[in-house]
């Protein structure tokens, strides 16, 4: 199965349904950027996979100074193009640089994915200013969302390769990121370049076909749950030792971005 083709295909599948309308809800006027999180992200998608479109929008200031409600999350679910459902949620640029500054992973690995599906030309700009914006602290996303992870694997009857992926995922992310500042959601690349954990390599195999191939045996999950308990307790000592800041080293100049941003709405209008 080409990963490659996969990805290709989403991205272009991803821009049809942003640009026909079969997303349901109101679209945002102005969308910042758009790109793919998800399987596909993560360096597992199957062929099949739901596309999680993920980013920001721009809210008019015109609209901001009104009394009306305004749309500060676009979250539309349910939609569908050529077979493979498609999500999309986005965020007013305010809302989304403020989770930014609050050691949000999710929002990193959006704005570094290399899966885009729009930019409105600011991307990049975007992406230098996020550089600025990652601490140490991060941590506590990917220590967090490891935890809740591990217990619905654990609770899990029947666990699947593709839950325990999420474990090696996650961990090898924020290990990488603390080590080294860089954004890497993909787990091949992580593990086939840094990590190198033979058996990767069979569990995004089994995952991929699916069936009862991508099944685990309750005694194969706990194995498994162990060896991603290694990365996991690296987390912490990573970070106490990492070169990365202790606070946001450029809130200013973001502040300065969405400002700029938010004032060539009115010229537009």
């Amino acid at each position: 199965m080409n990963l490659q083709l996969i990805n290709d295909r989403a991205v272009d599948l991803g821009r049809q349904a942003l640009r026909s309308g079969t997303l349901p809800g109101r679209q945002p006027n102005q969308f910042l950027f758009v790109t793919i999180s998800g399987a596909h992200l993560y360096g597992f998608p199957s062929h099949d996979s739901d596309i999680d479109l993920r980013g920001s929008h721009v809210l008019p200031m015109r609209e901001l100074a009104g009394l009306k409600p305004v749309q500060e999350t676009y979250e539309s679910h349910g939609g569908e193009i050529e077979g493979i459902e498609v999500d999309c949620v986005t965020h007013d640029l305010a809302k989304y640089l403020g989770l930014l500054t609050k050691k949000n992973g999710y929002v990193l690995e959006q704005i570094f994915s290399p899966l885009v599906v729009h930019d409105d030309g600011r991307l990049q700009e975007l992406r230098a200013l996020a550089r600025g914006a990652i601490t140490r602290h991060v941590v506590h996303h990917y220590l967090g969302f490891f935890r809740t992870q591990e217990k619905l694997v654990l609770k899990d009857q029947a666990p699947t390769a593709k839950a325990v992926l999420y474990l090696f995922r996650v961990a090898m992310t924020g290990l990488h990121l603390l080590r080294s500042g860089e954004v890497e959601a993909n787990l091949t690349t992580l593990n086939e370049s840094i990590f190198k954990l033979p058996f990767i390599a069979d569990l995004v195999a089994r995952k991929l076909e699916g069936g009862e191939c991508g099944r685990l045996s309750p005694l194969e999950r706990d194995s498994l749950v162990d060896a991603a308990r290694t990365l996991e307790a690296q987390l912490q000592p990573t970070a106490d030792a990492s070169a990365l800041p202790d606070s946001v080293q450029n809130f200013d100049a973001l502040d300065d971005f969405l400002v700029r941003l938010r004032m060539e709405t009115l010229k537009s209008s």
